[in-house]
């Protein structure tokens, strides 16, 4: 069979030689293979820079102007930082990011304590093993879409779901709370739902840490007569921690970016007590139609995100190393 695939291969490399012209032919032969390598990569190279570094640089553009995308004939007046200084100075600014600080904080939280948690009970691999994997990864299959309306069907006070949940252990009322129309509960019902929906995901990488650690480490531990206790402590968590780290860096930087599952369950709302970063910058960019303070914002929170980042990654580095 071997044999086989090799004469195939042959004469498929074959009848491509005879199909290229003989001018490209003459002009392949002249060439070193890294200028062969910038040939085959320069399509996608130029399809990024089309993609994501113009539009990073057309936004660092606008930043500095009153261009309004509602206005695209009127003229165009440089402004210099006056819209950097006025979405820091910007109390709702704040409060959007204190917002999005918040759901950050607690859904990582959450999102790496229950996720680790999941994962070191599967790598017991117990009977059945295999199948709750795959139930547990479910919500994170789904469309945010569906996650998003199938959880405002369940937090309605009167019909659903979740409340009669926390009443049958609570003794509350169902009717007497409403988890999307109040001030305090609003926000943890987003980070519920976004908890339920990519804990999987941390559980997965979480996993691939667990099965990464040799064996005969843990039959080194068992030989010394260390306790289970002291072998979670002094070997999984210290070996696990890269893993760990890197799903803490990925939630952190997609809850950052949160911007659909929010508008689906509460707009931002009630009042603006949701109301993330994203939704502040399309209510700027696309309600207000000020898209030069919008592009702004926009640059503040890519400095933001990507600074922090870096600092992790440099972190995450040096725990690697050890």
């Amino acid at each position: 069979m071997n044999e086989r695939f090799s004469t195939t291969l042959e004469g498929t490399a074959d009848a491509a030689a005879r199909s290229t012209p003989p001018a490209v032919a003459r002009r392949l032969r002249g060439l070193s293979d890294r200028a062969i390598a910038w040939i085959f990569i320069s399509p996608t190279i130029i399809l990024l820079l089309a993609i994501n570094i113009f539009p990073l640089c057309w936004a660092i553009y606008l930043s500095f102007t009153n261009y309004r995308a509602n206005r695209p004939n009127a003229e165009v007046k440089g402004v210099g930082l006056r819209n950097f200084e006025r979405v820091l100075t910007d109390g709702d600014t704040w409060l959007a990011m204190q917002a999005t600080a918040h759901f950050v904080f607690w859904t990582i939280v959450l999102q790496t304590l229950i996720g680790f948690t999941l994962a070191y009970l599967i790598d017991r691999k117990f009977r059945g093993h295999a199948f709750w994997t795959t139930v547990i990864l479910i919500p994170m299959m789904l469309s945010p879409a569906v996650v998003g309306n199938f959880w405002r069907f369940l937090y309605q006070p009167q019909i659903g779901l979740f409340n009669y949940i926390v009443s049958f252990f609570t003794g509350v009322e169902p009717s007497s709370f409403q988890m999307l129309g109040d001030v305090t509960l609003a926000p943890w019902a987003i980070i519920i739902v976004d908890t339920w929906m990519w804990t999987p995901y941390v559980m997965l990488i979480c996993l691939a840490g667990l099965r990464s650690i040799p064996d005969y480490i843990y039959e080194a531990a068992e030989v010394d007569r260390a306790s289970p206790w002291r072998q979670f402590w002094s070997i999984t968590i210290p070996m696990a921690l890269p893993f760990i780290m890197l799903a803490v860096l990925f939630r952190g930087i997609e809850n950052f970016k949160m911007f659909d599952m929010v508008v689906l369950l509460t707009g931002g709302g009630p009042g603006s007590t949701t109301e993330l970063a994203s939704i502040t910058l399309k209510r700027e960019a696309f309600e207000s139609w000020r898209t030069g303070r919008a592009s702004a914002f926009a640059i503040i929170l890519f400095v933001a995100v990507f600074g922090l980042a870096n600092i992790y990654v440099k972190a995450l580095n040096r725990v690697k190393q050890r």
